[in-house]
């Protein structure tokens, strides 16, 4: 009986150990397993790791790269087609604080002491070609790997340097005149615009610029209120909403920039009723299309559309051909919006990229340096369809005859394509 007793608590314990080895073998193949998936995956990711390292790229950033020639060759027209601004313009920036700035103060990182000073000789980029970095990221909807070729830098470099070259440009924007966003400060400056507009448009009286609604497509978020916050419904889709005043001189007048894709156009320009309430002389208003809201009754008149399809006209017949007459007027002119609209998309390309929405404060201010340039681009440049029509200089330089003779040639076949054109309106007699 012993030797049976033993035999049996025997078998129990080898197969405990059989048992354990088994667990053993099964834990090692699936640790080599999840190792051998990794491998996998990286090896699989390799061909689409969209960057290039050091020894793919020219070697030395500061010297023979296309930059480098593009900068050396001083001309206009390279510059407006890489950077939207010319020469002079280029310069001017450099000279009013962004070049002090690069090389006065260390690139912010979280290794280095904020309040240490450069070493401006371990640089890959010089103030210059920090400030083309960051235009030609603007300007364009480029991936970051065509930075790379053009400026010669690693991927981690681009993405350090274009974000503090772009905190510099912002606060050297806020500074310069030129990129000023004011609203109309005086009785006297409405009056020189409207002046502007009435030399086209004569019914006109009392109009200062016109107003619309912007939606930059947006990066979706995980984060279920974000994501509510931002959708449109109406464009289905995730947005940030803004809107803008344009003046006929090209130059934005006031924005509102930032906010939910969510908010109704009148939440939005809330701030732009005030002013109208509060800062506009009597008489002068905006313009805008139709589904633009008009703000409550306090700033009734202060912003004027073209009449609604379907809107009875009045009775008499010069009555009815009078309000026409200025609603065809204010339909032309409520089209500057579209232009300046189109200016601000086409002149930055970058805003064609979804925004990112995980970074609020960095998608604001990518935003205002886009919108503060583009009044830079009007003011230096010249580069404004709306100034290149409204301003009076035009006029005054030819007669009427050779300017209107002009004005067909150059709008002609904007008019024939102009999408506004749908909402003209036709009397039909009852």
């Amino acid at each position: 009986m012993p030797a049976l007793e033993d035999d049996g608590y025997s078998s129990e314990e080898d197969e405990e150990e059989e048992m354990e080895d088994l667990v053993l073998a099964a834990g090692a193949m699936m640790v080599l397993g999840a190792e051998e998936a990794r491998i996998s995956r990286a090896e699989k990711r390799k061909p689409s790791r969209r960057y290039l390292r050091r020894p793919q790229l020219l070697p030395t950033p500061r010297r023979d790269t296309p930059w480098q020639a593009l900068y050396e060759s001083r001309d206009d027209r390279a510059f407006i087609t890489t950077m939207g601004i010319d020469v002079n313009t280029f310069h001017y920036i450099l000279r009013s604080g962004f070049s002090y700035e690069w090389n006065h103060f260390p690139i912010p990182r979280p290794d280095t002491n904020a309040a240490g000073n450069p070493r401006l000789g371990r640089r890959s980029l010089s103030a210059e070609g920090a400030l083309g970095l960051v235009y030609h990221y603007l300007t364009s909807a480029m991936p970051d790997v065509a930075l790379q070729q053009i400026f010669a830098l690693i991927p981690t470099t681009v993405s350090r340097y274009r974000k503090w070259a772009l905190d510099i440009l912002l606060r050297i924007l806020r500074r310069i005149p030129e990129a000023r966003i004011a609203w109309w400060s005086s009785g006297e400056e409405c009056e020189e615009d409207n002046t502007l507009i009435c030399a086209r448009h004569p019914l006109l009286t009392g109009a200062i610029g016109s107003v619309d609604g912007l939606n930059i497509l947006t990066a979706s978020s995980e984060d279920p209120e974000v994501e509510n916050a931002t959708y449109n419904g109406w464009l289905h889709g995730h947005y940030t909403s803004s809107v803008l005043v344009f003046s006929p001189r090209g130059t934005i007048k006031k924005s509102v920039l930032n906010a939910p894709g969510s908010w109704h156009d009148a939440k939005v320009a809330r701030p732009i009723y005030n002013l109208l309430r509060d800062r506009t002389p009597a008489g002068y208003y905006l313009v805008a299309d139709t589904a633009f809201p008009r703000g409550t009754n306090a700033i009734a008149g202060r912003i004027r559309a073209p009449v609604k399809g379907g809107q009875r006209l009045p009775a008499d017949a010069d009555e009815r051909e009078a309000m026409l007459a200025f609603d065809r007027q204010l339909l032309s002119y409520r089209q500057t919006a579209e232009w300046g609209m189109r200016e601000l998309r086409g002149g930055f390309g970058r805003l064609r990229i979804p925004l990112d929405i995980n970074d609020p404060v960095g998608r604001g201010d990518l935003l205002e340096v886009c919108v503060r340039s583009l009044n830079v681009r009007a003011e230096l440049v010249g580069i404004s369809e709306i100034r290149t029509v409204y301003m009076k200089v035009w006029q005054e330089a030819e007669d009427e005859d050779i300017w209107l003779d002009f004005e067909n040639v150059l709008f002609g076949e904007l008019r024939r394509r102009d999408r506004v054109s749908i909402f003209h309106r036709v009397v039909i007699e009852a």
